[in-house]
C-alpha cells in the first residue's frame, strides 16, 4: 500500500459524517417541509382545489417545460417570472385593492394579516382561504388562462401553449400554493415555509434573522477554514499537492510508439459524438441567449413557433450533461487498458453498443422534450415523453436507459481492469480509478427519486444531489483522479504523490460539498437547519478550489519540468493547457461566483437571476467542459496519427474556448447579474424578475455585446475541436493484437554508470520494473514497424 492508513482513515470519517448528516435531514425533509394540503376550501368550507389539484399542476409546469422558462421557488429558467413571486405579488396587490376600497384603517396591516395567518388544519389536511385569497385566486387563474393562450410568441413561448380550462386551474393551484407557502407563517414561528422568500414587502416578507446570522457565520467559516488551509499548507508543503522533485528523469514515448487497443480505437467515435453533441449544444445556446436580446424575433423569423425558449433551453442544459458526460465514459475506457495492460477480448463491441445506447438516449430524450413541450396530444402523459424536472429533464424512460447504460459502462471498466484489481490494495490507484467511476451511475440514479408527481420540496432535495453533489463532488472525484492516473501514466509524478493529492482532494471536496448540496434549499421549503447547514458548509467548498489555485503553478510546471529533462518532446501540451484551464475555472467559476451566489442574504434578492447563469456557466464549461476537451485531446493523440495531427487546431481551439468563456461572463453574465440584483434590492424581486426589465434596451445592449464571445467561441473553439475528432474518426491508427502487452508512455533515463533504483512503474498499471517488461526491445521494434506498414495501407 503506497499510502498511509491515515488518509483512509480521515476519508471514511469525512464520508460518514456528510452522509449522516445528509441522512438527517432527509428525514427532516419528509417530516416538516411545506405541507400539501388535502384540499383547499373557502370560509364557507366549499373546496377551491384540491391536492390532486396541485400535483396534476407540477405535472403540467414540468412537462410543458416551463420549469425551463421560469422557475418555482426560485429555481428554474431565468427569462420568464417566478411563478411563486408573480402569484404572490398579483395576489396581494388584488388583495390590497379591495381592502383600500372597503375603508380599512390599515390596508397594509390587515393585508399582512390576510397573509401571514397560517389556517392549515394538519389532522384534516385542509387549508382555508379567506375570501380575498379565493377571489385572488380566480383573478390569477383568469391572467394565466390569458398569458399562456395568448396566440403570440411575444413571451418567447409557443403561441397557445396552455389553452385547456381544467390545466389553467391546476397550473394556478400550483403556483397558489407555492405562494402561500411563501407568506404563511410556519407554526409557532415569525417567518414562513420559505424563510420569508421571495421578498415581498406587500405581506411583510423581508430576511430572516437566520438568512443574515448563517450568511456572517459563512464568511467566518470561509476566513477560518482558509487560514487553516495556509497553516498546514506552510508546514507540510513539500508533502501535500502536486510536486515532481523526486520524478525522474524520462523519455517520453512517443504516441505513434504506443499500442492502442481495439476498444481504445473505437473511443475515436465517442469523442466524434461529444463534439457534435458540444456544437449542437453551443447552437441551442445561441438561440436560447437570443431570445433575452430579442424575445419576439431572431434576425426576421418567428423561432418560437418550431424552437420556443423553453425548449432551446431544455436542450442547451441537456445536451451540455451528454457530451461532458460521454466524454468521460469515452476517457475512462479509453485508460483502462493503459491501467490493466491488456484488454479482454470482444471489449470494443461492448464500446460501440455503449455508444450506441447513449446515441439512442440523447436521440430519445430530445425528441420526447420537443414533443413534451409542443403538447402532442398522443404524447401526453407518457413516460417516453413527458419532461421532468430541470437538469433530469429526461423523459422517465430514457432516464432509467440512461442510468442503466451508466452502470453498463462501469462494468465495462471493471471488465478490463478486473484482473489488475485482483493484485493491488483496495487504496491504490486502480481501485480509486473504479470506485470514483462506479460513483457516477451510483448517484445519478439517486435522480430517479424526484418523480414528476413527488412532493415538490421532496423532489428539490433528491433533485440537487444529481445537481450539486453528483456533478460538483463526484464527477469532480472522478476528474481528479484521471488526471492524477494520466500524470502517473506520463512518468510526471509517482503514484505516491498523485494518491496523496485524491486523498486530500476527496477530503476537502466532501468536507463542504456534501453538506454544503443544502444551499440549494433555502427557501424550498425545508426546515431553517437546511439554510443553517448549506450555507456554512457551502462556504467550505471554496477551500478545496483555494488550495488548487495556490498548486496551480506546480501542476503547470509538472510537465515542462519533465520536457526540458525529457530526451524527447512531451506530446500532451494542450490537452495539460485544458487542465490547467480547469483548475482556473474551478476557482473563478465554481468557487468565486459560487460564493457569490450561496451567502443566504445574497441568494435572497438574486437567486434565479442572471448571476445564477454567470455560475452556472463559469462552473459547467469552465470545470466540466474544458475536462471533457482536455481527455479528447489526450487520447486523440493517440488515435490520429503523429503526421496528421493538427498542433495548431488545438491551441486555436483552447484558447477561442477560453476567451469566449470569459467574454460570455465578463461582458454579459456578470454585469447584467449585478444589475439585475440592483434592481432586485432597490426596486423589488418581482420587478427584476419581470419580462420588461430582463428585456429593456440597457440589458438588452448587454447581451448583445456577448455575441462577439459567442462566435469566437463556437468558430475559433468548437468547430477546430469537431475537426480533431472526425481526424480520429478518419484516420485511427490501427489497433494491435490483443495478445501483446501494451506499451509504455515513458521510460525512465538513466545517467551513464548509474545504478540507481529503477521506477516504481514503467507500463500501464504495473510496478514491474523495466527489466520485467513482457516484449524484449528487439519484439518492440518489430511491433512497431508492423503497425506502421499497416496505418500506411490503411490511411491510402
Amino acid at each position: 500500500m503506497l499510502v498511509s492508513k491515515t488518509w483512509v482513515q480521515a476519508v471514511a470519517l469525512v464520508m460518514l459524517f456528510g452522509f449522516t448528516v445528509m441522512g438527517l435531514l432527509a428525514f427532516r425533509t419528509y417530516t416538516d417541509s411545506m405541507p400539501q394540503p388535502e384540499r383547499v376550501v373557502d370560509p364557507t368550507g366549499q373546496e377551491v382545489f384540491s391536492g390532486d389539484d396541485i400535483t396534476a399542476g407540477q405535472q403540467i409546469f414540468l412537462r410543458r417545460g416551463l420549469q425551463q422558462y421560469g422557475s418555482i421557488m426560485g429555481h428554474g429558467g431565468y427569462l420568464g417570472p417566478d411563478w411563486t413571486a408573480d402569484y404572490l405579488r398579483r395576489s396581494a396587490e388584488y388583495a390590497l385593492a379591495d381592502i383600500e376600497a372597503s375603508g380599512a384603517p390599515d390596508p397594509q396591516a390587515a393585508l399582512v394579516e390576510e397573509f401571514r395567518t397560517n389556517r392549515y388544519d394538519e389532522q384534516s389536511g385542509d387549508l382555508e382561504w379567506t375570501e380575498l385569497q379565493v377571489e385572488a385566486f380566480e383573478a390569477n387563474q383568469q391572467h394565466y388562462a390569458e398569458y399562456f393562450g395568448s396566440v403570440t410568441t411575444q413571451y418567447g413561448l409557443i403561441p397557445e401553449a396552455i389553452t385547456d380550462p381544467e390545466e389553467i386551474h391546476q397550473l394556478t393551484a400550483f403556483f397558489g400554493w407555492t405562494a402561500w407557502a411563501a407568506a404563511a407563517e410556519r407554526p409557532d414561528l415569525p417567518y414562513s415555509y420559505t424563510n420569508n422568500w421571495p421578498p415581498e414587502p406587500l405581506v411583510d416578507n423581508s430576511p430572516t434573522a437566520d438568512v443574515i446570522v448563517w450568511s456572517v457565520l459563512s464568511l467566518v467559516a470561509l476566513l477560518v477554514g482558509t487560514g487553516a488551509l495556509f497553516a498546514v499548507y506552510g508546514r507540510w508543503s513539500r508533502k501535500l499537492g502536486w510536486h515532481g522533485e523526486e520524478a525522474p528523469s524520462i523519455s517520453f514515448t512517443q504516441p505513434d510508439d504506443v499500442g492502442i487497443t481495439p476498444a481504445q480505437r473505437a473511443t475515436a467515435w465517442f469523442f466524434f459524438v461529444v463534439a457534435a453533441l458540444f456544437l449542437l449544444q453551443t447552437l441551442v445556446g445561441a438561440a436560447a441567449e437570443h431570445y433575452r436580446a430579442e424575445v419576439g424575433d431572431f434576425f426576421g423569423f418567428d423561432l418560437a413557433q418550431l424552437l420556443p425558449f423553453n425548449l432551446a433551453r431544455t436542450w442547451h442544459v441537456q445536451l451540455a450533461l451528454f457530451w461532458t458526460v460521454a466524454s468521460f465514459l469515452a476517457a475512462g475506457i479509453f485508460l483502462s487498458p493503459f491501467v490493466s495492460g491488456r484488454e479482454p477480448r470482444r471489449q470494443h463491441w461492448l464500446t460501440y453498443g455503449l455508444l450506441a445506447a447513449v446515441a439512442l438516449v440523447v436521440a430519445g430524450s430530445l425528441t420526447g422534450e420537443a414533443l413534451s413541450i409542443h403538447g402532442v396530444d398522443w404524447a401526453k402523459g407518457s413516460p417516453l415523453f413527458d419532461q421532468q424536472w430541470e437538469y433530469l429533464d429526461l423523459p422517465r424512460v430514457w432516464q432509467v436507459l440512461l442510468s442503466a447504460g451508466l452502470f453498463i459502462w462501469i462494468i465495462i471498466i471493471f471488465r478490463a481492469i478486473r484482473t489488475r484489481l485482483k493484485t493491488e490494495s483496495r487504496v491504490n490507484m486502480p481501485w480509486l480509478f473504479f470506485f470514483a467511476g462506479l460513483a457516477i451511475p451510483a448517484f445519478y440514479s439517486v435522480g430517479m427519486l424526484a418523480g414528476t408527481d413527488t412532493h415538490l420540496t421532496v423532489a428539490e432535495f433528491w433533485r440537487f444531489w444529481v445537481v450539486h453533489l453528483w456533478v460538483e463532488d463526484f464527477l469532480e472525484l472522478f476528474t481528479t483522479v484521471m488526471v492524477a492516473y494520466i500524470f502517473v501514466m506520463l512518468g510526471v509524478v509517482r503514484q505516491r504523490i498523485a494518491l496523496g493529492v485524491i486523498f486530500l482532494d476527496v477530503i476537502l471536496y466532501s468536507v463542504g460539498g456534501v453538506i454544503g448540496t443544502m444551499h440549494h434549499l433555502y427557501f424550498s421549503g425545508t426546515p431553517v437547519e437546511h439554510m443553517a447547514l448549506g450555507a456554512f458548509f457551502s462556504a467550505l467548498e471554496v477551500i478545496p478550489l483555494t488550495f488548487l489555485t495556490v498548486e496551480a503553478w506546480s501542476f503547470l510546471q509538472l510537465g515542462s519540468r519533465q520536457e526540458a529533462s525529457s530526451t524527447s518532446p512531451f506530446p500532451h501540451r494542450w490537452a495539460v493547457m485544458f487542465l490547467v484551464a480547469v483548475g482556473f475555472w474551478n476557482f473563478l467559476g465554481a468557487g468565486v461566483f459560487g460564493f457569490l451566489v450561496n451567502l443566504p442574504i445574497v441568494s435572497y434578492y438574486q437567486i434565479g437571476t442572471a448571476l445564477t447563469s454567470n455560475h452556472a456557466h463559469g462552473a459547467m464549461m469552465g470545470v466540466y467542459g474544458m475536462m471533457g476537451v482536455g481527455l479528447a485531446l489526450f487520447a486523440l493523440r493517440y488515435l490520429i496519427p503523429e503526421r496528421l495531427w493538427p498542433d495548431t487546431l488545438a491551441k486555436i481551439s483552447f484558447w477561442s474556448l477560453n476567451i469566449g468563456l470569459a467574454w460570455m461572463l465578463f461582458a454579459t453574465l456578470l454585469p447584467l447579474g449585478v444589475v439585475q440584483l440592483y434592481h432586485s434590492v432597490s426596486e423589488g424581486y418581482f420587478e427584476a424578475r419581470t419580462l420588461a426589465f430582463v428585456t429593456e434596451p440597457g440589458n438588452a445592449a448587454l447581451e448583445w455585446l456577448r455575441m462577439p464571445g459567442d462566435l469566437i467561441f463556437m468558430i475559433g473553439g468548437v468547430l477546430p475541436f469537431l475537426w480533431i475528432a472526425w481526424l480520429g474518426v478518419r484516420h485511427t491508427r490501427a489497433a494491435t493484437t490483443l495478445d501483446v502487452p501494451i506499451e509504455a508512455l515513458y521510460t525512465e533515463l538513466e545517467p551513464a554508470g548509474s545504478q540507481a533504483s529503477r521506477p516504481e512503474s514503467t507500463s500501464y498499471g504495473s510496478d514491474a520494473r523495466v527489466g520485467e517488461l513482457d516484449l524484449r526491445a528487439s519484439e518492440q521494434s518489430r511491433w512497431r514497424s508492423e503497425r506502421r506498414d499497416d496505418e500506411g495501407q490503411g490511411d491510402g
